[in-house]
């Protein structure tokens, strides 16, 4: 006979820091979005990770990171920046409130956004990155 488990495995979220990444949120994407974490190792999505969408598919991802895990890596081709994860959520359970209008510590970002955060602040003019 086949039988289902119903409890959940247990994650720990530290989210101390979600609303010093993410101190104002002024708009977002209605109803937040479920994220493809193919190839996404780490456990957790810290808020103020970077989110991108595949442009052909309109598939919302996680921003890549590199082999380390240590920083964000380029973003791959084919895929545009659309917002900033609000709050910490665990990977297998990707549903997420992205912001597109607000403001954003990068200092305090779960990784170092200096290779990118040019071309984010392009792609996200509403966003305000203000370090404290």
């Amino acid at each position: 006979m086949a039988t289902t488990n119903l409890n959940n495995d247990s994650v720990s979220i530290v989210s101390g820091k979600d609303s010093v990444v993410v101190p104002l949120v002024l708009d977002t994407i209605p109803g937040g979005r479920s994220l493809n974490v193919t190839g996404f190792t780490p456990a957790v999505i810290q808020a103020g990770h970077v989110i991108i969408m595949e442009t052909a598919t309109k598939d919302y991802k996680p921003m890549p990171l590199n082999g380390g895990a240590t920083a964000y890596a380029s973003l791959p081709t084919g895929h545009e920046y659309v917002g900033i994860l609000i709050s910490s959520i665990p990977t297998k359970k990707a549903m997420a409130g992205i912001v597109t209008r607000g403001r954003v510590n990068p200092a305090a970002a779960p990784f170092s956004m200096s290779s990118i955060l040019a071309a984010v602040k392009t792609a996200l003019p509403l966003i305000d990155f203000r370090e404290d």
